[in-house]
Parts: C-alpha cells; structure tokens; sequence
C-alpha cells in the first residue's frame, strides 16, 4: 500500500468510528465494510440511500445496515443461495395449505357421496319393479362403495405428504429463524420489527414515530371460503400494495398471520392517522381473481389501529394502544382507522 493510500484510508477510518459511534451501530465487520463505502463515497447509490435513512429516521438501524450490506455488498451466489432457501419455504408454505384445501374438498365429496346414495337407497320408484329398484340400489351401493374406498385412500396419502410437509416447513423455519424477510410476503418479518421498533424507541427521530397495526377483515372466513391458496395471495397482494407506501422512512412487515405493520417516522398522530386512512382506502380497492372460477373478489378490507410513540412509553406500552385502537376499529365495524383521522 502507498503512503497516500495508507494515509487515505487512516483518513476515512478516523471518519467511520465517529459515526458507527454517534448512530449506535455496532462495529462489525460488514458495517465498517458498509460505513467506510459511505465515507468513502465510492458508492453514489448507497450513500443516498444511508442519506435518506438518516434525514427520515435519525439514525441506520441494524436491519437497514443488513439490508443494503445484503444488496451492495453480498456476494451474487450467497444472494442467490438465500433466495432460493426463501422461495423454497414459500413453496412448501404453498404445499402445505394446497393439501390442507384438498383434504376439505375430499371431506366434501365424499360427505355428498354419502348423503346422495343415502337418498338412493330410500328411494321407491313406482316405474321400477322390487327387483329393478333393488339391483339399481345395489348398483349404487357398490359404486358407492368403491368410490368411498378410492376416496380414503386419496386421503390418507394427502395426510402423509401434509406430514412431510409440515416436518419440511418446521426445518425451514428452524434455518430461518435469523432470517428478516417474511418468505410467502417478500417483506420484513416479525423479528426485523422487534428489531427496528427496538432501535426507534431507543433513539427516537427528531419528530417522534408512529405506529400502525394492521388487521385483514374476515380473513379466516376468507379461507375457508375460497381456499388457502386464496388466502395467500391476498396476503402477497396486502404486502405489495402496503411497501409501495415505504417511503420517506415507512417500513412494512408482516406482524403475524394476516397482521401486518408499519413504522413510520416523523409523523405524529393526526398525521400517521391520515397515512393509515390512506393505505386502508388502497386496500379496500384490492380485486383479486378466483382462477378456479374465473370470479373477481373485492371484499378485501382491512381496519387499522394506529399509535403515536410518547415520552414515558414502551414498546409493550406503544404496542398494546395500537392494539386498543385496532380491536375498536374491528368492535366498530371493520375497515376503518383508529383514532379517526
């Protein structure tokens, strides 16, 4: 290394410590590796990006450090390998409500089945001889039968490979455990909430944070109506239509099941409020389409529970009274915002 190359590189050193300390983001190598990029300005596009987070939120969290270490950094096959690992775990997720929504229908069917030569069996027909209405029931009986045996061994192949399934998504979700993105969604997950609602609350932005809770309507009723795989693309469809609103430091992620959640900074109550109202009028105008049927769905809603981060709160506090907010909003009807806007 040259003289002025040992004395450049001294330079930016001294430059990264300082920030690593001022914004509290622990010295690792991957964060200098990204601090010293930044102080370096050798990287146009992630320095803007470590702009916007600091004029948004205040500070970079550690999740946001993972992420654009992850996207500017990371070598291409350790990226690809983590696709793949994401999108295999939302193939099994997929797998697994598939067979659970071929299980129901076999019930289905086979309950008809039932009820159907049940009735046949009764039946009297007064064109029908004694003779011919006991062979066509016997006839009905043993193709009843024959079905109902074909049937029950279709099930209980289904329920052996929903066994594996499920012994699969267990493993995955063991190997995942660390992971920040939700795999069926594509967004943030719970852990990367807990993460990046920790850091708010400990270094709150100039103007406070606020946040929303997010709860799908009827969802379950959803499900069993429609099916499983129904379910997940709404859920997908709810994830996409919620990141086109991160901006200016807003952060989505999926909070638990058909929950989701939105951290957004620099915004007071009224005004979180009215983001909220926002966000809850883009879903209402979600239609999506039944490929089975070739139906439109549009009664995707969504009700909204929103808090603002106060002095003397924590996070357990801030979370319990967007939670408040939320149940009155589903006690008052669904789809609608707390507080009103």
């Amino acid at each position: 290394m040259s003289k002025d190359n040992f004395a450049l590189s001294t330079g930016y050193l001294k430059k990264v410590v300082p920030l690593l300390m001022k914004y509290q983001v622990p010295a690792t190598p991957t964060n200098y590796a990204l601090w010293y990029t930044y102080v370096a300005d050798s990287d146009t596009d992630l320095s803007l990006l470590i702009n916007e987070s600091i004029q948004a939120t205040g500070t970079l969290s550690e999740t946001q450090c993972e992420q654009l270490y992850q996207s500017h950094f990371a070598d291409k096959k350790v990226k690809e390998a983590d696709d793949f690992q994401q999108s295999l775990q939302a193939l099994a997720l997929e797998m697994g409500n598939t067979m659970e929504d071929t299980l129901k229908d076999t019930d289905n069917f086979q309950s008809t089945l039932d009820k159907t030569f049940s009735q046949l069996s009764r039946v009297g027909e007064e064109t029908l001889s004694m003779d011919e209405t006991i062979a066509v029931v016997r006839s009905a009986v043993k193709g009843s039968n024959e079905i109902r045996q074909s049937t029950s061994f279709f099930k209980n192949q289904l329920a052996d490979a929903q066994k594996e399934i499920e012994r699969l998504k267990e493993t995955l979700d063991q190997a995942n455990e660390d992971a920040l993105h939700d795999a069926l969604t594509g967004i943030f997950n719970r852990r990367a909430f807990d993460s990046e609602l920790s850091t708010l609350a400990n270094s709150p932005p100039p103007k406070g944070f606020s946040l929303l809770l997010c709860d799908l309507d009827h969802f379950k009723n959803f499900n069993d109506t429609y099916g499983h795989l129904m379910g997940d693309q709404v859920l997908k469809l709810t994830a996409k239509r919620l990141s086109e609103y991160c901006r200016e430091g807003i952060q989505a992620f999926r909070y638990g099941g058909e929950e989701f959640a939105l951290l957004v900074p620099n915004r007071p109550l009224k005004s979180a409020c009215r983001v909220a109202e926002t966000i809850r009028a883009s879903i209402d105008r979600l239609v999506i389409k039944d490929k089975k049927t070739s139906t439109k769905l549009d009664n995707i809603a969504v009700s909204i529970g929103v808090a603002q981060f106060e002095k003397g709160d924590t996070i357990r506090s801030m979370i319990a009274r967007a939670d408040a907010q939320l149940y009155e909003a589903k006690n008052l009807g669904r789809n609608r915002v707390m507080p009103i806007p």
